[in-house]
């Protein structure tokens, strides 16, 4: 069936997320791999994304381990570094479908604070019909509960949601429950996808 609305996550699929590159360029390659070995900053980074505060978590973080404080904080005083840049083609789909009427949803595994950071560094976000933060929501994907909230709150069919993110745990989640799905590897394939679809012409979609 052809989808009613379709569900962007936003690291890896509109903005680039690649925090080690950042960090490789701006401590090197060996001294970041230390690091990462050393602290669990991805964790830190769910802690955020579950909800807790932006700043207090890296900072609080940062403290913990003072031989890399200063490079901890650079998650959080140099965050719009690590998240990007945006990716143009896929902002032109979301842009796309929604001169189609097309409903676009935001479904993604983000903070509150570093939202509201990057959506005042990329406007785009706002452009989206309906947001599903995992901070406000309080649970990351890919716990079932987060899709059950998109369902529940859009009022449209599991089938009838088509959605893209770039980590299969995420999407074999979402096919469990019926939706539509696309693994993000780059916006040309996303492109394809959504002409497929029936939702945008290869004019459209360029």
């Amino acid at each position: 069936m052809q989808p009613e609305a379709v569900v962007f996550d936003i690291g890896n699929v509109l903005i680039e997320w690649q925090p080690k590159r950042f960090y490789d360029r701006v401590i090197g390659p060996a001294r970041r791999r230390a690091m990462f070995q050393s602290v669990d900053l991805y964790a830190m980074n769910e802690c955020v994304d579950r909800g807790a505060h932006f700043t207090e978590t890296i900072y609080a973080t940062a403290e913990e381990f003072p031989d890399w404080r200063n490079e901890i904080r650079m998650w959080h005083d140099r965050w719009i570094e690590l998240a990007q840049p945006e990716i143009p083609h896929s902002i032109r789909l979301l842009r796309a479908l929604r001169s189609k009427g097309v409903p676009v949803f935001a479904l993604s595994n983000f903070g509150i604070q570093s939202f509201d950071y990057a959506a005042s560094h990329y406007p785009f976000l706002h452009e989206f019909d309906r947001h599903y933060i995992s901070g406000h929501l309080q649970v990351i994907k890919p716990d079932p509960k987060i899709y059950d909230i998109v369902e529940t709150d859009s009022g449209v069919a599991p089938t009838a949601l088509l959605f893209t993110d770039d980590i299969v745990d995420n999407i074999d989640i979402a096919n469990s429950r019926g939706w539509q799905t696309h693994l993000f590897e780059g916006p040309q394939g996303w492109a394809d996808r959504l002409v497929g679809a029936g939702l945008l012409t290869t004019t459209e979609a360029a």
